[in-house]
């Protein structure tokens, strides 16, 4: 019942008790003289715990019927309290037996230091100690891991939070030994590691409350990247935890980045799990000003890292993309414009992570969204971006258009801003979305007949009126249709000549032929038809008689020297398809990546020189070359309108026939007179000379 416990002033006080029937245990250190792993979490104030129960009734059962000491013993044992620790490499000192242990660490200039310090065998040691003393209680052999590791890794200066270090800081400068220590532990408490993640931030927050001499968190951070970075899963499943903790402290900064560092660890190994971390915890709070910097390089670095964006697909919807879209674009919001600059390097991506693999059959439930921000008082580059998005929807996904008729009524400025972008990218719309355009339009027609009745119709209903008939003016004003001309002309031809062959029972009695035979046409194709076959022959039997003597040549001169060519070319098609797919790998794994560089470092002028060219190209093509088309087009239909008059208005087989006679006639004779006025005037020549 009695036991005697040292208090602080050196005095003695007596206590209850202990227990009876208790097996003595040792603590860990006890028996070769080193400072107790419960002694190196002392400073870190926990709630009470096995972990801390544990430890209290050990030394109380140490204690038991201890005599008090004398006052030399004690001033002398407060003179050794006073003295400094000199080394900052040396172990820690322990008090004569009989007084209270009280460990002094030394710290090091630099973490790499004390990593280089620190005794992986010892460490190995007292987990076995502690894994022998508590084999039922997991929780303390991860909380002496954390305490032991962070009272050894201590450094004169606490590096602050940044991500302008790798990733998986500090945890890349631990060497493979220490590592294999710090995972068996972990594997052998695997239930446990969201306590342990738990532990370790409530820790890292409480060296944060100290008003001075705040100890470095080395050992807290390397136990969280443990974790995390082989199990990202451990924190996600309990998100709303950590985004209660981040809230509740909003007013203290520094908290919330440890918060944010702890938590968003997991998402270096695992897109999925760092973009539900992101959109869980950092989302919520971006737009505050001390943490959305952090957030927005988290984002980034979490994009860089994940080059292949596929693994994130279906991880940010409609309620997570749209916040993001109006923090990039939206002027006058709680960024400052270098963040909102940021983002909108990043929309890009984040719009392929929201759309997803199959945007064909998920743009649609987009659509909504994107027409109620499209108005036209909206930032000329968020206009632009809306009626972008809002075309690619109409374009990939079907859908987009029955959701754009219900929504007509409700958001006619939005809708008659879509249409005047229609109009300007006509031209470039497939047929497909054309069809689809075509029966929307026709609709809205309808729409605004029915509007436009009412005396107290807005303004809006004719702004629409005009973009829709604009666009039906754009769906008739086709260019002449010549592929369709040649072949109905050459289906033409071809039954009128049989047509003619079977009425007059041969070729050779039809009309046709006595055209080609007044025109010279049979004549000539007959002489080209013996002068064909002829020659064919004549080169068919050079070929019977020649090609097998030279095979069998080519055979006998060739044949080695081919064989020895073709096991080479094979050895080396073999090389170079496994080289290049060695090298397509590498291009798919790195291109992305290089792509955004190359996108980055492009000067702006560059751009703008690009933009000024393709209006250039444009202006030429509306000015210039569709005038052309158009008078070309007038010429056709005014030539079509003459050889209808000339068929007295209506154009019958014999006219035609009669036409093309005279045609012909013409033709030729002209050609022979041509031909004679060369050939004289060639004689008149030769002659002169």
């Amino acid at each position: 019942m009695a036991a005697s416990s040292a208090a602080a002033d050196g005095k003695w006080k007596v206590v209850g008790k202990s227990k009876k029937g208790g097996e003595k245990r040792k603590a860990l250190g006890e028996s070769n003289g080193a400072p107790t792993l419960a002694s190196l979490t002392a400073g870190v104030p926990v709630k009470s715990s096995v972990y801390e129960l544990g430890f209290e009734t050990i030394m109380k059962k140490q204690n038991k019927e201890q005599v008090p000491p004398s006052s030399s013993s004690t001033e002398t044992q407060q003179n050794k309290k006073q003295q400094p620790q000199q080394n900052a490499g040396k172990q820690p000192k322990r008090n004569p037996p009989g007084g209270s242990s009280i460990l002094v660490q030394g710290k090091f200039q630099t973490l790499e230091e004390a990593l280089r310090a620190l005794d992986v065998g010892e460490l190995q040691r007292e987990m076995e100690k502690s894994q022998n003393m508590f084999p039922e209680n997991p929780q303390i052999w991860l909380k002496d891991l954390a305490g032991y590791l962070n009272f050894k890794l201590q450094t004169v200066k606490n590096e602050p939070l940044t991500l302008h270090q790798s990733h998986d800081y500090p945890y890349c400068l631990v060497s493979k030994e220490l590592k294999s220590v710090i995972r068996s532990v972990l594997a052998k408490a695997s239930s446990m590691l969201e306590l342990l993640v738990d532990h370790c931030l409530l820790s890292m927050l409480q060296e944060l409350d100290k008003a001075s001499g705040t100890d470095s968190v080395h050992g807290y951070r390397l136990c969280i990247q443990a974790v995390l970075l082989d199990k990202p899963k451990t924190v996600t499943l309990s998100l709303k935890k950590y985004l209660d903790m981040l809230r509740d402290q909003q007013s203290k900064p520094l908290k919330c980045l440890t918060i944010m560092w702890a938590v968003g660890q997991t998402g270096f190994v695992d897109l999925t799990e760092g973009l539900k971390v992101w959109l869980g915890l950092m989302l919520p709070v971006l737009g505050i000003k001390s943490l959305s910097p952090y957030a927005i390089s988290y984002l980034n670095r979490l994009l860089l890292i994940h080059s292949n964006l596929t693994k994130g697909f279906g991880m940010i919807g409609p309620k997570d993309f749209f916040p993001l879209l109006d923090f990039a674009f939206m002027p006058n919001n709680s960024l400052t414009p270098s963040q909102q600059e940021q983002l909108r390097d990043l929309y890009p991506r984040l719009k392929v992570l929201a759309f997803g693999a199959t945007p064909e059959s998920t743009l649609h439930t987009y659509f909504p969204s994107f027409l109620s921000r499209a108005t036209p008082n909206c930032p000329p580059a968020m206009r632009k971006e809306l009626l972008h998005s809002l075309y690619e929807c109409l374009n990939l996904d079907p859908l987009s258009f029955s959701v754009w008729r219900q929504l007509y009524t409700k958001h006619l400025p939005q809708s008659s801003l879509l249409l005047q972008h229609l109009v300007a990218s006509w031209d470039t719309t497939s047929k497909t979305m054309r069809k689809a355009v075509r029966e929307t339009v026709q609709s809205f027609c309808v729409t605004n007949e029915e509007f436009s009745a009412k005396p107290s119709h807005s303004k809006d209903i004719e702004v629409c009126e005009s973009a829709c008939q604009a666009l039906l003016q754009k769906m008739k004003g086709r260019g002449f249709p010549w592929f369709r001309f040649v072949l109905i002309a050459l289906v033409f031809l071809s039954g009128f000549v049989i047509h003619d062959i079977r009425t007059s029972g041969s070729f050779q009695a039809s009309s046709s032929a006595r055209i080609l035979q007044q025109t010279g046409v049979l004549s000539a194709s007959q002489q080209a038809w013996t002068k064909v076959t002829h020659y064919s022959q004549h080169g068919h039997s050079w070929l019977e008689r020649n090609v097998p003597v030279y095979y069998a040549q080519a055979v006998d001169v060739l044949g080695p020297g081919l064989e020895t060519l073709w096991e080479k070319s094979r050895d080396g098609a073999l090389y170079t398809v496994d080289k290049c797919s060695i090298f397509l790998t590498y291009l798919k794994d790195n291109l992305p990546g290089f792509i955004q560089w190359v996108h980055a470092q492009i000067p702006e002028s560059v751009l703008h020189f690009i933009e000024y060219l393709r209006d250039l190209l444009l202006h030429l093509y509306h000015n210039y070359v569709v005038p052309a088309v158009v008078y070309c087009v007038a010429a056709l239909q005014r030539v079509w309108q003459r050889y209808v008059d000339s068929c007295n208005g209506e154009v019958t087989w014999d006219c035609t026939r009669d036409h093309l006679t005279s045609i012909t006639q013409s033709s030729w004779t002209f050609v022979q007179n041509t031909t004679l006025a060369v050939k004289d005037w060639a004689v008149a020549m030769m002659s002169s000379h």
